[in-house]
Protein backbone atom coordinates (compact mmCIF):
# COMPACT_ATOMS: atom_id res chain seq x y z
CA UNK A 1 0.00 0.00 0.00
CA UNK A 2 2.83 2.43 0.90
CA UNK A 3 6.52 1.90 0.25
CA UNK A 4 9.53 4.18 0.71
CA UNK A 5 12.66 3.07 -1.12
CA UNK A 6 15.88 4.84 -0.06
CA UNK A 7 14.08 8.18 0.05
CA UNK A 8 16.03 11.40 0.56
CA UNK A 9 14.58 14.89 0.84
CA UNK A 10 15.73 18.32 1.98
CA UNK A 11 14.84 22.00 2.09
CA UNK A 12 17.21 24.67 0.74
CA UNK A 13 20.19 22.34 0.73
CA UNK A 14 19.58 20.98 4.22
CA UNK A 15 18.80 17.26 4.46
CA UNK A 16 15.58 16.46 6.32
CA UNK A 17 15.28 12.81 5.35
CA UNK A 18 18.14 10.49 4.44
CA UNK A 19 17.86 7.02 2.90
CA UNK A 20 14.49 6.16 4.47
CA UNK A 21 13.03 2.76 3.57
CA UNK A 22 9.97 0.96 4.90
CA UNK A 23 6.82 -0.70 3.64
CA UNK A 24 3.24 -0.76 4.91
CA UNK A 25 0.89 -3.49 3.76
CA UNK A 26 -2.85 -3.15 3.37
CA UNK A 27 -4.77 -2.95 6.65
CA UNK A 28 -1.85 -1.92 8.88
CA UNK A 29 -2.18 0.69 11.64
CA UNK A 30 1.23 2.29 12.06
CA UNK A 31 2.22 5.14 14.38
CA UNK A 32 4.97 7.50 13.25
CA UNK A 33 6.83 8.87 16.27
CA UNK A 34 9.75 11.20 16.90
CA UNK A 35 10.70 14.51 18.45
CA UNK A 36 9.92 17.86 16.83
CA UNK A 37 11.97 18.37 13.69
CA UNK A 38 12.59 14.67 13.15
CA UNK A 39 10.95 14.75 9.71
CA UNK A 40 7.51 13.27 10.48
CA UNK A 41 5.41 15.87 8.65
CA UNK A 42 7.80 15.76 5.71
CA UNK A 43 7.41 11.97 5.52
CA UNK A 44 3.62 12.37 5.55
CA UNK A 45 3.71 14.88 2.69
CA UNK A 46 5.97 12.58 0.73
CA UNK A 47 3.50 9.78 1.40
CA UNK A 48 0.57 11.55 -0.26
CA UNK A 49 2.53 13.18 -3.07
CA UNK A 50 2.50 16.78 -1.85
CA UNK A 51 6.30 16.51 -1.84
CA UNK A 52 8.40 14.51 -4.30
CA UNK A 53 11.59 12.74 -3.16
CA UNK A 54 14.92 14.13 -4.33
CA UNK A 55 16.15 10.58 -4.68
CA UNK A 56 14.63 7.18 -4.11
CA UNK A 57 10.98 6.26 -4.70
CA UNK A 58 7.67 6.60 -2.87
CA UNK A 59 5.10 4.07 -4.05
CA UNK A 60 1.40 4.42 -3.18
CA UNK A 61 -0.84 1.57 -4.26
CA UNK A 62 1.77 0.59 -6.84
CA UNK A 63 2.08 4.14 -8.25
CA UNK A 64 5.32 6.12 -8.19
CA UNK A 65 4.38 9.53 -6.73
CA UNK A 66 6.92 11.25 -9.02
CA UNK A 67 4.88 10.21 -12.05
CA UNK A 68 1.35 10.82 -10.71
CA UNK A 69 -0.37 14.13 -10.02
CA UNK A 70 -1.18 14.79 -6.38
CA UNK A 71 -4.83 15.31 -7.35
CA UNK A 72 -4.90 11.82 -8.85
CA UNK A 73 -3.43 10.32 -5.68
CA UNK A 74 -6.27 11.85 -3.63
CA UNK A 75 -8.50 8.92 -4.57
CA UNK A 76 -5.91 6.50 -3.14
CA UNK A 77 -4.62 8.34 -0.07
CA UNK A 78 -6.42 10.70 2.28
CA UNK A 79 -4.38 13.26 4.22
CA UNK A 80 -5.40 15.02 7.42
CA UNK A 81 -3.34 18.07 8.36
CA UNK A 82 -2.42 18.71 11.98
CA UNK A 83 -4.35 21.99 11.80
CA UNK A 84 -7.76 21.45 10.13
CA UNK A 85 -7.97 25.14 9.21
CA UNK A 86 -5.25 24.52 6.61
CA UNK A 87 -7.58 22.35 4.55
CA UNK A 88 -11.04 23.83 5.14
CA UNK A 89 -12.15 26.26 2.44
CA UNK A 90 -15.95 25.97 1.96
CA UNK A 91 -18.70 28.05 3.53
CA UNK A 92 -20.68 25.04 4.78
CA UNK A 93 -19.89 21.62 6.19
CA UNK A 94 -21.78 19.94 3.34
CA UNK A 95 -19.90 22.04 0.79
CA UNK A 96 -16.58 21.01 2.32
CA UNK A 97 -17.36 17.31 2.08
CA UNK A 98 -18.79 17.65 -1.42
CA UNK A 99 -15.69 19.50 -2.61
CA UNK A 100 -13.42 16.54 -1.91
CA UNK A 101 -15.81 14.23 -3.74
CA UNK A 102 -16.00 16.57 -6.74
CA UNK A 103 -12.21 16.79 -6.94
CA UNK A 104 -11.92 13.01 -7.07
CA UNK A 105 -14.43 12.69 -9.91
CA UNK A 106 -17.53 11.11 -8.38
CA UNK A 107 -20.90 11.60 -10.09
CA UNK A 108 -23.58 13.72 -8.43
CA UNK A 109 -25.66 10.84 -7.05
CA UNK A 110 -22.59 9.23 -5.44
CA UNK A 111 -21.44 12.58 -4.04
CA UNK A 112 -24.80 13.17 -2.35
CA UNK A 113 -24.93 9.64 -0.95
CA UNK A 114 -21.41 9.70 0.46
CA UNK A 115 -21.82 13.20 1.85
CA UNK A 116 -24.96 12.16 3.74
CA UNK A 117 -23.08 9.11 5.07
CA UNK A 118 -20.27 11.31 6.41
CA UNK A 119 -22.67 13.78 8.01
CA UNK A 120 -24.40 10.93 9.81
CA UNK A 121 -21.18 9.15 10.81
CA UNK A 122 -19.67 12.28 12.38
CA UNK A 123 -22.93 13.76 13.67
CA UNK A 124 -22.42 16.97 11.69
CA UNK A 125 -24.90 19.64 10.59
CA UNK A 126 -24.27 20.18 6.88
CA UNK A 127 -25.59 23.75 6.95
CA UNK A 128 -23.08 25.03 9.52
CA UNK A 129 -20.10 27.24 8.70
CA UNK A 130 -17.00 25.13 9.49
CA UNK A 131 -15.14 28.14 10.87
CA UNK A 132 -17.91 28.74 13.40
CA UNK A 133 -17.36 25.30 14.94
CA UNK A 134 -15.11 24.25 17.80
CA UNK A 135 -11.57 22.94 17.15
CA UNK A 136 -12.77 19.37 17.62
CA UNK A 137 -15.75 19.84 15.29
CA UNK A 138 -13.53 21.38 12.60
CA UNK A 139 -11.24 18.37 12.92
CA UNK A 140 -14.24 16.11 12.33
CA UNK A 141 -15.26 18.12 9.25
CA UNK A 142 -11.75 17.87 7.81
CA UNK A 143 -11.61 14.13 8.50
CA UNK A 144 -15.08 13.59 7.00
CA UNK A 145 -14.05 15.37 3.79
CA UNK A 146 -10.90 13.22 3.57
CA UNK A 147 -12.80 9.98 4.18
CA UNK A 148 -15.72 10.61 1.83
CA UNK A 149 -13.87 9.31 -1.28
CA UNK A 150 -13.03 6.13 0.70
CA UNK A 151 -9.23 6.14 0.24
CA UNK A 152 -7.41 2.89 0.95
CA UNK A 153 -4.63 4.73 2.80
CA UNK A 154 -5.21 7.40 5.44
CA UNK A 155 -2.30 9.59 6.64
CA UNK A 156 -3.02 11.52 9.82
CA UNK A 157 -0.71 14.25 11.12
CA UNK A 158 -1.44 14.57 14.87
CA UNK A 159 -5.22 13.97 14.58
CA UNK A 160 -5.88 14.51 18.32
CA UNK A 161 -3.82 17.67 18.91
CA UNK A 162 -5.90 20.37 20.62
CA UNK A 163 -8.84 18.06 21.33
CA UNK A 164 -10.36 17.41 24.74
CA UNK A 165 -10.74 13.84 26.00
CA UNK A 166 -14.25 13.32 24.61
CA UNK A 167 -13.30 14.69 21.18
CA UNK A 168 -10.16 12.57 21.13
CA UNK A 169 -12.13 9.41 21.89
CA UNK A 170 -14.68 10.21 19.17
CA UNK A 171 -12.01 10.77 16.51
CA UNK A 172 -9.94 7.71 17.46
CA UNK A 173 -12.98 5.43 17.62
CA UNK A 174 -13.85 6.40 14.04
CA UNK A 175 -10.25 5.89 12.88
CA UNK A 176 -10.06 2.53 14.66
CA UNK A 177 -13.31 1.37 13.07
CA UNK A 178 -12.05 2.35 9.61
CA UNK A 179 -8.89 0.33 10.21
CA UNK A 180 -10.93 -2.69 11.29
CA UNK A 181 -12.82 -2.37 7.99
CA UNK A 182 -9.55 -2.49 6.03
CA UNK A 183 -8.27 1.10 5.74
CA UNK A 184 -4.50 1.38 6.10
CA UNK A 185 -3.52 4.01 8.69
CA UNK A 186 -0.28 5.97 9.11
CA UNK A 187 -0.66 8.27 12.13
CA UNK A 188 1.77 10.83 13.52
CA UNK A 189 1.26 11.25 17.25
CA UNK A 190 3.09 12.55 20.32
CA UNK A 191 0.43 11.01 22.58
CA UNK A 192 1.92 7.70 23.66
CA UNK A 193 -1.33 6.60 25.30
CA UNK A 194 -3.17 6.98 21.97
CA UNK A 195 -0.35 5.17 20.17
CA UNK A 196 -0.38 2.35 22.71
CA UNK A 197 -4.15 1.97 22.59
CA UNK A 198 -4.65 1.96 18.82
CA UNK A 199 -1.52 1.41 16.73
CA UNK A 200 -0.01 -2.03 16.13
CA UNK A 201 3.31 -0.98 14.62
CA UNK A 202 5.59 1.96 15.37
CA UNK A 203 8.11 3.75 13.18
CA UNK A 204 10.47 6.08 15.03
CA UNK A 205 12.22 8.92 13.20
CA UNK A 206 15.27 10.72 14.51
CA UNK A 207 17.33 13.17 12.49
CA UNK A 208 15.68 12.07 9.26
CA UNK A 209 16.49 8.39 9.83
CA UNK A 210 14.28 5.51 10.97
CA UNK A 211 15.81 4.35 14.24
CA UNK A 212 13.00 2.02 15.33
CA UNK A 213 10.51 -0.18 13.51
CA UNK A 214 8.43 -2.89 15.17
CA UNK A 215 5.40 -3.73 17.30
CA UNK A 216 4.36 -0.74 19.43
CA UNK A 217 4.90 -2.46 22.79
CA UNK A 218 8.38 -3.63 21.83
CA UNK A 219 9.39 -0.18 20.60
CA UNK A 220 8.11 1.46 23.80
CA UNK A 221 10.19 -0.97 25.86
CA UNK A 222 13.33 -0.19 23.86
CA UNK A 223 15.09 2.39 26.01
CA UNK A 224 17.77 3.21 23.45
CA UNK A 225 15.22 3.99 20.73
CA UNK A 226 12.89 5.97 23.00
CA UNK A 227 15.65 8.01 24.61
CA UNK A 228 17.35 8.77 21.29
CA UNK A 229 14.06 10.34 20.15
CA UNK A 230 13.26 12.10 23.46
CA UNK A 231 10.09 10.00 23.84
CA UNK A 232 8.44 8.72 27.00
CA UNK A 233 6.59 5.39 26.77
CA UNK A 234 2.92 4.94 27.63
CA UNK A 235 2.10 4.08 31.25
CA UNK A 236 1.88 0.28 30.92
CA UNK A 237 5.21 -0.23 29.11
CA UNK A 238 6.78 2.30 31.47
CA UNK A 239 5.48 0.37 34.47
CA UNK A 240 6.73 -2.92 33.03
CA UNK A 241 10.22 -1.47 32.58
CA UNK A 242 10.28 -0.08 36.13
CA UNK A 243 9.17 -3.40 37.61
CA UNK A 244 11.79 -5.14 35.50
CA UNK A 245 14.46 -2.76 36.80
CA UNK A 246 13.45 -3.44 40.39
CA UNK A 247 13.36 -7.17 39.78
CA UNK A 248 16.89 -7.07 38.41
CA UNK A 249 18.08 -4.92 41.30
CA UNK A 250 16.48 -6.97 44.07
CA UNK A 251 16.72 -10.42 42.47
CA UNK A 252 15.01 -13.06 44.58
CA UNK A 253 14.35 -10.44 47.28
CA UNK A 254 11.86 -8.59 45.04
CA UNK A 255 8.57 -8.25 47.00
CA UNK A 256 5.00 -6.98 46.62
CA UNK A 257 6.06 -3.80 48.44
CA UNK A 258 8.69 -3.25 45.76
CA UNK A 259 6.05 -3.65 43.08
CA UNK A 260 3.81 -1.09 44.83
CA UNK A 261 6.73 1.31 44.88
CA UNK A 262 7.19 0.79 41.14
CA UNK A 263 3.51 1.57 40.54
CA UNK A 264 3.77 4.77 42.58
CA UNK A 265 6.86 5.86 40.66
CA UNK A 266 5.04 5.20 37.39
CA UNK A 267 2.11 7.34 38.58
CA UNK A 268 4.51 10.14 39.45
CA UNK A 269 6.04 9.93 35.97
CA UNK A 270 2.57 9.98 34.39
CA UNK A 271 1.65 13.03 36.45
CA UNK A 272 4.75 14.84 35.26
CA UNK A 273 3.87 14.02 31.65
CA UNK A 274 0.37 15.40 32.07
CA UNK A 275 1.67 18.54 33.79
CA UNK A 276 4.20 19.10 31.01
CA UNK A 277 1.50 18.71 28.37
CA UNK A 278 -0.95 21.14 30.04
Amino acid sequence: MLRFENVCFGYRGEDVMADVSFEMVEGEFTALMGENGAGKSTLCRLGNGLLKPMSGRVMVGGHNTKHVKTSSLAALVGFLFQNPDRQLCSGTVRGEIMLGLENTGFDKATRLKRCDMMLEMFGLDGTRDPFGLSRGERQKVALASVLAPKPGLLILDEPTTGLDYRECVTIMDIISRLNEEGTTILMVSHDMEVVGDFAKRALVLSGGHIVGDGPVREIMRDRAVMESSSLLPAQIPSLAMRIGDLGAAFGSAFTIDDMVAAVERSRDCSGMRRAAAS
